[in-house]
């Protein structure tokens, strides 16, 4: 890897700044201005780089981060070096993607959410949680289901807002997947109120527990 092709690929993201995409996202906390799907035409154009995703983690910028997420090999991240990116992206875009498109890939996935699910840093806290839906749906054996909808009812309505959606997702996708809780974890939503007022666009699902889980539930029957 050289530092000039590291140059060039930020070169180009820059060139890719667009200052209306960059309002847009900015309103969500977002510090980039880009499109992804020209994000990922760079990225596809790249390949996978293990390198050079390191290195363009290390710029801190949220473009590059991004783009890194694309280019890396999910499996050859240790587990100190993803806790130690989880605490650094502080974006929710490069959050979100790094828990999805790399942690879940991880072999150090489930030592990693067990670490994080009672992080006193909220966000951190968040990515356990998200970890945590990926397995009430894939991988439920062993899961304290009751337990999890026992967190839920005490602390979702005063978690913080990123926490919160968090561990709103786990709450419906018990829901969803598991009909043994399905009626508790209606109930809980509907006495908690999280979400009930989200503002959801037309012919979208709202992300209010008990409309999120009827409808998915409808969808399957």
């Amino acid at each position: 890897m050289t530092g000039t092709q590291l140059a060039e690929v930020m070169a180009e993201l820059a060139a890719l700044e667009d200052p209306k995409m960059r309002a847009a996202n900015e309103k969500r906390g977002d510090d980039h201005g880009l499109n992804l799907s020209k994000l990922r035409a760079v990225a596809k154009r790249l390949k996978t780089q293990q390198d050079l995703a390191r290195e363009l983690w290390a710029t801190g910028d949220t473009a590059a981060r991004l783009l890194a997420l694309l280019v890396c090999r999910p499996k050859a991240f240790t587990r100190d070096e993803l806790d130690t990116m989880l605490r650094e992206a502080r974006a929710p875009k490069v959050h979100d993607w790094l828990v999805n498109y790399v942690v879940k890939k991880s072999p150090h996935a489930e030592e990693l959410r067990l670490a994080w699910f009672d992080d006193p840093d909220p966000v951190v806290a968040s990515a356990g949680w998200a970890l945590t839906t990926e397995r009430v749906t894939r991988k439920p054996d062993g899961l304290d289901l009751p337990g999890l909808l026992d967190v839920i009812e005490a602390e979702m309505k005063q978690a913080p807002d990123r926490l919160q959606w968090a561990m709103n997702h786990t709450l419906a996708q018990i829901g969803i997947d598991h009909p043994g809780q399905r009626t508790r974890a209606i109930d809980i939503g509907e006495r908690l109120e999280v979400l009930k007022d989200y503002p959801t666009p037309p012919n979208c699902t709202s992300p209010f527990a008990p409309i999120w889980i009827t409808e998915m539930v409808r969808r399957q029957s």
